[in-house]
C-alpha cells in the first residue's frame, strides 16, 4: 500500500540490498498484515488483516520482461485465495514455464485464510507442483497435500507425482530431499530456538540463493552431493534464524558465511 507500512517495507527492502524495481504500490488499498504469535516452544500461530497484495492483477506480471531472470520463486500464503493476485499467479507460473526459467515453489499454507478453502488450497497447489523444478513444504503441508500421516509417506507420493527435486522440512531433524526416485536426511544444526518465524523462508532463500550461481538451463541435472551440500547449508540458514526474535533481526545476523 501507499502508506507508511508500505514505505517501510520498500525502505527495509532497499537496507538489505534487495531490488525493488518492480515491487507496486497501490493508493486504494492498504499494506496487508500477518499478525504473528509466539507459543512457548518457539511456533507461530498467524492472522491476517489482508490489503493490497491481492490486488495485483493479470497486467502488472504481463509487464515484467522476465529475461533478466534465470529463477522465479512462488511462495505468497495468500495467492490461492479468490481475486486478481490468484490470477496473476497462475499467469506467471505459465509465463516463467513457457521461458524454461527455473521455478521454485512454497505454498506456505495458513489454517486461518484457507480453513473453508482447502481443498481450492490443495487443487492450487497441485497444479504447481506439476510445473515447477524445486518445491520446499513443511512436514504439515506434506502430509496435508498428499493425505498421508508420516513425511516419509508424503516423499513417496511425490517421488510417484512430480519431476521436481523437493524438501520436505522436519524441524530440528533436519530436511528429507527429494531426488532421482530416492530420499535422504538431510541434517540440521543444533540450536535453542527463540522464535521460526521466517525460518522457512531463510531456507528456501538460501537454496535458491546457491542455485543462482549455478548454470540452470533445462536439462542440466546437479549430483547428489551438491543438493546434499545445498540443502544442508540451507538447514544452517533456517536454524540461525530461530535464534532471534523476528525474522527481520535474524537476517541481520545471516551472511555468506553461513554458506562455509
Amino acid at each position: 500500500g501507499t502508506d507508511p507500512f508500505g514505505d517501510h517495507l520498500v525502505r527495509v527492502m532497499k537496507e538489505f540490498g534487495v531490488g525493488t524495481k518492480h515491487m507496486l504500490q497501490d493508493a486504494k488499498h492498504f499494506t496487508t498484515f500477518a499478525f504473528v504469535s509466539l507459543m512457548e516452544n518457539g511456533e507461530r500461530d498467524f492472522y491476517f488483516n489482508r490489503g493490497a497484495d491481492g490486488q495485483l492483477t493479470k497486467e502488472n506480471i504481463e509487464a515484467i520482461d522476465l529475461d533478466e531472470f534465470s529463477i522465479v520463486h512462488f511462495g505468497s500464503a495468500t495467492a490461492f485465495l479468490p481475486g486478481p493476485l490468484q490470477e496473476a499467479y497462475t499467469a506467471l507460473l505459465n509465463k516463467a514455464h513457457e521461458k524454461n526459467l527455473f521455478i521454485s515453489f512454497d505454498p506456505n499454507y495458513r489454517q486461518l485464510l484457507f480453513q473453508h478453502q482447502k481443498e481450492s488450497f490443495i487443487s492450487q497447489s497441485w497444479h504447481f507442483l506439476h510445473h515447477c523444478n524445486f518445491f520446499k513444504v513443511s512436514d504439515e503441508e506434506a502430509m496435508m497435500l498428499t493425505s498421508t500421516s508420516t513425511a516419509k509417506e508424503a516423499a513417496k507420493v511425490f517421488l510417484q507425482k512430480t519431476n521436481a527435486v523437493f524438501a520436505i522440512t522436519i524441524g530440528k531433524e533436519g530436511t528429507l530431499l527429494g531426488l532421482n526416485n530416492e530420499t535422504h536426511i538431510v541434517p540440521s544444526i543444533d540450536i535453542i530456538p527463540v522464535d521460526t518465524t521466517g525460518a522457512g523462508d531463510a531456507f528456501t532463500g538460501a537454496v535458491l540463493y546457491q542455485l543462482s550461481f549455478k548454470p540452470l538451463a533445462p536439462g542440466i541435472e546437479f549430483s547428489e552431493e551438491l543438493w546434499k551440500s545445498i540443502i544442508y547449508n540451507g538447514n544452517k540458514a533456517g536454524a540461525r534464524t530461530c535464534e532471534y526474535l523476528g525474522a527481520m533481526e535474524a537476517f541481520k545476523h545471516l551472511s555468506s558465511d553461513i554458506f562455509k
